[in-house]
């Protein structure tokens, strides 16, 4: 019969020490092995010829140069966008990056951690992560993107000045009465934004219709905001707004004759909408490569980096 491969668990209970010596000893750190127990693992290792895997002779050379990638949902466009940008800012500095999905759930995204973590990655990237990522005994760097987290690094677009900005370009082609399509608590800025330029412009605020981030969420967001009769509506999402433009086209409603229609994203397929969609346009390659910049160089300032974004003007508000 074939020798079976001796594992950590095995030099750890020839040693009489716990699995995490054992890989202390084995990479060289993170924590200090007293002399007389280190003698003793790699007395253990040498008796039972213990092979440390890839990953682990890379982790004693410094890192894995492998970055752990959890997004909240794999199938929405600005995500599949921004990890095929963040893939290729790695892929560059000569590391590879292991994506999964934690579809929202705070249960799933600290399973995925774990899951990435026991892969010995040497860095993690949470885009857009929940509220409640369990981060108090990870020892690689972590970054937020798109969002920010109590005491992580993180990077995000100008969600408050960008929504502003839209709004603000509504008013400039004479609409009064705008709505706003938006998701649910946790995603203030946007709606802030849209208050902001209203109030500056000394308008009242229009309808509001709080729904999903997702096409079916902007849909029956768009019905709803129909019956308040706006001239213009502001979607916080790519995704709400093409749901927008299927409850308008439904209704026989001209955009932009009757209502105007901007986004905030400007994912690649707001061109291929119609009419295509004027967009706020969120910065993606910059926050790859800040992103990938901040974890190679171990840089973990909890100040949040805001990066700007860019209004993109298209047939659906009128220009």
């Amino acid at each position: 019969m074939p020798k079976e491969q001796v594992t950590r668990n095995d030099v750890a209970l020839h040693a009489g020490v716990s699995t995490a010596v054992v890989s202390y000893v084995v990479n060289d750190g993170p924590r200090k092995v007293a002399p007389e127990t280190r003698d003793r693992v790699l007395a253990a290792i040498r008796a039972l010829g213990y092979r440390p895997n890839e990953s682990a002779r890379a982790l004693r050379m410094g890192t894995s140069r492998t970055f752990g990638l959890i997004t909240p949902d794999g199938g929405n466009p600005l995500f599949a966008e921004l990890a095929k940008a963040i893939d290729r800012e790695a892929a560059a500095r000569g590391y590879v990056v292991l994506q999964t999905s934690a579809d929202g759930d705070p249960q799933t995204e600290n399973a995925k951690i774990a899951e990435l973590l026991a892969r010995q990655v040497s860095g993690l990237v949470l885009v857009a992560p929940t509220d409640a990522p369990r981060l108090d005994k990870v020892e690689v760097p972590v970054i937020a993107v798109n969002r920010r987290l109590r005491a992580v690094s993180s990077v995000r677009p100008a969600y408050h000045e960008g929504a502003r900005l839209a709004v603000e370009h509504l008013i400039s082609h004479g609409h009064r009465r705008i709505g706003l399509v938006i998701g649910g608590a946790g995603h203030p800025e946007r709606e802030l934004g849209w208050r902001e330029a209203l109030a500056l412009a000394g308008l009242p605020e229009g309808p509001i219709a709080r729904a999903t981030f997702s096409r079916d969420g902007g849909y029956r967001a768009g019905q709803t905001l129909l019956r308040h009769e706006p001239t213009a509506i502001f979607a916080s999402s790519d995704l709400q707004a093409i749901g927008v433009l299927r409850a308008l086209h439904e209704e026989g409603v001209d955009v932009p004759g009757d209502v105007a229609v901007v986004a905030f994203d400007g994912t690649p397929e707001t061109e291929y909408t119609w009419p295509p969609l004027t967009v706020v346009r969120q910065p993606v390659e910059a926050l790859a490569r800040e992103a990938v910049r901040r974890l190679i160089e171990g840089e973990q300032s909890v100040e949040a980096l805001t990066v700007p974004t860019e209004l993109i003007r298209r047939r659906s508000c009128g220009c």
